[in-house]
């Protein structure tokens, strides 16, 4: 394999994940984490995607930072296909050549970073909770929990680019920073015929799908709240605060709550106003999908839980008797 010219490659670049003619959050978070992250590399934050109608994004990319955006339009790519998608992508990595390539760790993304990382033969972390830049090589920090979320693992690639990363959703927060966006239109040619998948039919699955990046307030309960039935008490207070409701790993493996309603690493990432952990124990993999909480109020029996070590407030105690109580304070404190 030729060592590459690292030297060549500039600027971090984002991709824009887009549905229905509607961006994709995490996209604009990353967006957000971008600018911080260019800036360190004294370079440009800038965005990229492909699709068939795809150059309107510019405006709201643009609310978000990003100095250029680079597009491939064909109407091949109106859906999402790996192939097609990751060969009009690669195109535009090889040529334009990105020091740093962020992509939301959704279905769309994890499928698509994978295969781009692999004809690229760059680096790839994936679903990671913190990057930042090596000060003293410029090299970019992923950090992700690792060895069933005990342990967290800083990885970085000297050696090629792009320097490529996943990032679930709600792991950062989209702040808006206002610019004109240069856009970039470049053209790949692809015929249908080229194609070998085609789709014949979308299905929605009848699972439910709980946003919970949207919540200011949410309620966790972990395997302290002992059986199925008590994640009621969770919901009840949730209501009471305008709020919703969650659990940590332990809870959905027991097959007490959907995976929907997991925080954590293999969860979904939060960063509400008030995050109350009840009966959590505060595995790594538990916290490196609150830490980032506003205010963190801790129930546990075990004074002793590491729990405690990342929270505002803590209260020692059987939470099955304390969340009651605080949903009926509140109600008489907030309901007149």
């Amino acid at each position: 394999m030729i060592k590459q010219d690292i030297k060549q490659y500039k600027n971090v670049w984002v991709f824009i994940e887009h549905n229905d003619g509607k961006i994709e959050r995490v996209s604009l978070e990353l967006l957000s984490k971008g600018a911080e992250l260019a800036k360190d590399l004294n370079c440009e934050v800038c965005a990229f995607t492909v699709g068939d109608k795809v150059e309107h994004f510019a405006k709201e990319v643009g609310e978000y930072g990003a100095k250029k955006f680079y597009i491939i339009e064909n109407s091949v790519l109106k859906e999402y296909r790996t192939e097609p998608w990751r060969n009009a992508i690669v195109y535009l990595i090889d040529k334009y050549k990105p020091e740093v390539a962020l992509i939301g760790a959704t279905t769309l993304g994890r499928d698509l970073a994978g295969t781009v990382a692999t004809k690229l033969s760059a680096g790839l972390t994936a679903d990671t909770t913190a990057l930042d830049i090596d000060p003293s090589n410029k090299n970019l920090l992923m950090t992700r929990p690792t060895f069933g979320g005990n342990l967290m693992a800083t990885i970085f690639c000297p050696d090629n680019r792009p320097q490529m990363s996943t990032v679930r959703p709600g792991v950062f927060k989209a702040v808006k920073n206002q610019t004109t966006p240069e856009v970039i239109k470049d053209k790949y040619d692809i015929t249908e015929d080229q194609v070998v998948k085609k789709i014949i039919e979308k299905v929605q699955t009848g699972e439910e799908k709980v946003n919970l990046s949207f919540y200011e307030v949410i309620v966790s309960g972990g395997k302290g709240m002992g059986k199925k039935e008590n994640l009621k008490l969770l919901e009840d207070l949730a209501n009471v605060l305008s709020g919703t409701w969650a659990v940590s790993r332990k809870v959905v493996q027991a097959g007490w709550a959907p995976q929907s309603r997991q925080v954590g690493q293999t969860g979904q990432t939060v960063h509400p106003k008030i995050y109350i952990a009840a009966g959590i124990s505060g595995a790594v993999q538990h916290v490196a999908g609150m830490k980032s909480s506003d205010i963190i109020i801790a129930i546990n029996t075990d004074p002793q839980a590491p729990i405690f070590e990342v929270a505002t407030y803590g209260i020692v105690g059987d939470c099955l008797q304390i969340l009651p109580k605080m949903a009926e304070m509140f109600k008489q404190k907030l309901v007149k």
